[in-house]
């Protein structure tokens, strides 16, 4: 059982607010040299020189280059300003416009702090302004800034390709489908509670918008565009089997660089601090993959993923019985700790137990991703709720945020269950 106390131990010192990497790398320390001597460890270093070479991973760094460039544009801001002026005559247009411009900061940027600050500092004041209700204004920007995990380029499908050995570009294109239909919900959603309760999200007076409407749509294109073309090749050359998911990524990195010199933002010193929050960024998701690869090899040597694999391949209900449970226990942990930490800790305890079962790789990977984007929503550190509590006026409480993203949630979870019931509809399964 030293494992299963490994793994309860590591759990609790995150909960604490230990740093993951040196959390699971020194209960790993600890528990391996308990259980089998200091020997244990003693392919660590070949283990770490593989990390390093992987070149999937090497993705993850450019597209979060990528993001930041894009950030660092405004881009949010015109999207934001162009979008707010075309839905806003409609009851709730304030709202759905901010799921459409989360929804190309998604595929352009994936960056979720970022998108819910932006809109957060841009967005928020605006429905305020014209008496949205606040709960439904501060659900709508958290649930949008974090569409990023599941539209691609995401970098939860890149983690999960590697962990689970998925090629990254299938996963990408089997993520589509999903992301639309979580879009979808959300507009819906919107248009449904606003049509129900007018007060919640009424529609601009018609003198708020005193452009004409070929004046507006041209400014919505002259905002779209630029990201839609750079979204177009990012992941078409990734579709069309030009370019491998690294590649791309490179792509992209050039193109975001493109776009800030055709905004007139490009500076040596914007590429130069984009490229620094990169390396942290970077050096922490890396410094908590090589903890979690300790932590897995002493896992594994200690016995504890025989124990897991063997209590769920015999859950009553087989195939569903586990899906339904491990769902859950993601769930669950989304509340407490973050995604990196589940993609790299829990998901190799599950992906044995999945194979054994027959369950089709690409659709658990998928049930995984989008649970774990819920996992920024779900209070109590959901890191949406942090960062939009950060920027969002005194008037503001947390009360109404975690009132706000509640429906959102619900929504996430419908359509995670959608997937696990419906799979053949998503293209996931044969």
């Amino acid at each position: 059982m030293i494992g299963i106390v490994m793994f309860l131990v590591a759990l609790v010192m995150l909960m604490f607010g230990f740093p993951v990497a040196f959390t699971f790398g020194g209960v790993a320390l600890v528990f391996g040299v308990i259980a089998e001597g200091p020997d244990i460890f003693s392919f660590m270093p070949f283990r770490i020189q593989a990390v390093m070479e992987n070149v999937t991973m090497m993705a993850v760094p450019l597209f979060i280059f990528m993001g930041i460039v894009l950030q660092r544009t405004k881009l949010a801001e015109q999207l934001l300003e162009a979008m707010g002026k075309l839905f806003g005559g409609v009851r709730g247009g304030l709202a759905i416009s901010t799921v459409l411009v989360g929804a190309l900061l998604a595929a352009s940027t994936g960056v979720v702090g970022a998108s819910v600050v932006a809109m957060g500092l841009i967005s928020l004041p605006v429905m305020l302004k014209y008496n949205y209700d606040k709960g439904l204004a501060c659900g709508t920007i958290c649930a949008s800034g974090t569409l990023g995990q599941i539209i691609p380029p995401s970098i939860i499908l890149i983690i999960l390709g590697d962990v689970m050995g998925i090629p990254v570009g299938d996963l990408f294109h089997a993520a589509m489908a999903p992301g639309f239909i979580l879009i979808g919900a959300y507009i819906l959603y919107i248009l449904v509670y606003s049509f129900l309760k007018p007060e919640v999200a009424p529609a601009l007076p018609a003198d708020a918008n005193i452009e004409s409407k070929a004046q507006l749509y041209a400014q919505a294109m002259k905002a779209i565009v630029p990201p839609l073309a750079l979204i177009l090749v990012v992941l078409g050359s990734i579709f069309a089997g030009i370019a491998t998911p690294t590649e791309s990524s490179a792509l992209g990195g050039i193109g975001a660089v493109g776009l800030a010199v055709a905004y007139g933002t490009f500076s040596w010193k914007m590429i130069y601090e984009a490229a620094e929050e990169t390396v942290k960024i970077t050096a922490m998701v890396f410094a908590i993959l090589i903890g979690a690869t300790a932590f897995s090899m002493a896992f594994t040597y200690t016995g504890g993923d025989a124990i897991v694999e063997e209590v769920l391949s015999n859950l009553p209900g087989g195939e569903v019985g586990f899906l339904v449970l491990s769902m859950v226990a993601i769930f669950v942990l989304g509340f407490f700790i973050d995604f990196v930490e589940i993609s790299f800790i829990i998901v190799p305890i599950l992906l044995p137990v999945a194979e054994s079962l027959g369950i089709a790789p690409l659709w658990f990977s998928i049930l995984i991703a989008m649970n774990l984007q819920t996992s920024f929503l779900t209070p109590p550190f959901g890191f949406a709720l942090f960062y939009l509590k950060g920027v969002a006026p005194a008037s503001v409480k947390t009360v109404d945020i975690y009132r706000g993203v509640l429906p959102f949630i619900l929504i996430q979870v419908a359509v995670v269950v959608s997937i696990m019931v419906f799979p053949e509809f998503y293209g996931l399964v044969d």
